[in-house]
């Protein structure tokens, strides 16, 4: 997902300056990385250039001006586009636990991966605790429950995948190490 449909998104709902944008982002996507505001006025800039976005006026408040943005028919129908069209899959999965596994058997042996896997285990539980804290405080909001919702089901699958790795271990050292 690019930066740019996200700041077509929110500007979807009116008029606003990248200040708005940007604490627009962070709230509405609390799991998110949150963006620099560079990121924001970089990502501005090349909307209008490609005519998504244009300027409608500048305010000054307490510090520097601030260019207010709208979008434009074009930049309506791309963010229509965009949303109408399902992600498709990624043909590559980048899965850093199980490269982890192969280069702690061939570094250090079998049992090492054995401990790595059940020390990664408990990492994640940790993590699964935490998100189920977010999202059974009253003070969440739901993007936060929707963001925990999403990360416990992908810690979830991540935990069956190390719960079939430590079943695999030994076949794994077996054929990467003869």
């Amino acid at each position: 997902m690019s930066n740019a449909h996200v700041m077509l998104g929110l500007l979807s709902r009116g008029q606003q300056h990248g200040y708005d944008l940007k604490r627009a982002h962070d709230e509405q996507f609390p799991a998110a990385r949150p963006l620099a505001y560079g990121q924001v006025y970089a990502t501005l800039q090349r909307l209008e250039k490609q005519g998504l976005v244009e300027p409608v006026t500048v305010e000054r408040v307490d510090g520097p001006d601030r260019t207010v943005y709208a979008l434009t028919d074009a930049g309506r129908t791309e963010l229509a586009d965009w949303l109408d069209s399902p992600e498709p899959p990624s043909p590559y999965v980048s899965n850093p636990l199980a490269v982890k596994v192969t280069l702690t058997i061939l570094a250090a042996g079998e049992q090492e991966a054995h401990t790595y896997l059940r020390r990664q285990r408990a990492a994640h539980l940790d993590r699964m605790r935490d998100y189920t804290r977010t999202k059974t405080e009253s003070s969440s909001s739901l993007p936060q429950v929707l963001a925990a919702d999403y990360a416990l089901a992908h810690l979830d699958a991540d935990l069956r995948w190390i719960d079939t790795a430590l079943q695999r271990v030994g076949a794994l050292t077996k054929e990467i190490t003869s």
